[in-house]
């Protein structure tokens, strides 16, 4: 038997490396470049995230220190009214003239990012019950259960000091 007749009739030699064209190579690189755009994006959409995930953390801690501030307003307006001292509580002197004109929102823009907490108290039971006079001076408190409003400003400090919340919170002791 010859050597021929083992082979297939149908078989045919390979084709010799001079006329390959190379489209696996350039499939390979589109490839590769359409997943390196996909990791850039990926990267991009990440950092993002990140950055987002951030700004909102250092929002809330600002949001809980001026409750933190509000809270000890409260406590320091009740042992006012009740005359008595709570350890921890600061010292308040709240505002007692009804027309001043206190806008809240203005208030806490006029501190632009100052960094610490501030906070604004006042008495205003009697400027809505009545008990004022006609320009609506000094109220006469003779409500036995006063009404506060409580303002506050805060900063998420030393952190991030340019995130900022302020509350406005109406305060019966």
């Amino acid at each position: 038997m010859t050597l021929s007749a083992c082979l297939p009739s149908r078989s045919r030699p390979p084709v010799p490396p001079s006329r390959q064209e190379g489209a696996v190579l350039y499939m390979a690189l589109m490839i590769l470049v359409l997943l390196a755009l996909i990791g850039i994006v990926g990267m991009q959409v990440a950092g993002l995230q990140e950055r987002m995930s951030a700004n909102y953390r250092s929002a809330n801690l600002a949001f809980q220190n001026a409750e933190e501030q509000a809270r000890l307003q409260e406590c320091a307006l009740e042992d006012l009214v009740n005359r008595t001292s709570t350890v921890g509580c600061p010292p308040v002197s709240p505002d007692q003239f009804c027309d001043n004109g206190f806008d809240p929102a203005g208030w806490a823009q006029g501190f632009g990012m100052a960094g610490g907490a501030q906070t604004n108290a006042r008495l205003i039971g009697p400027c809505i019950s009545g008990n004022t006079s006609v320009d609506m001076g000094a109220p006469v408190n003779e409500d036995p259960n006063p009404i506060y409003q409580v303002t506050v400003y805060a900063t998420d400090m030393p952190a991030n000091p340019a995130a900022d919340a302020a509350i406005d919170i109406i305060f019966r002791p």
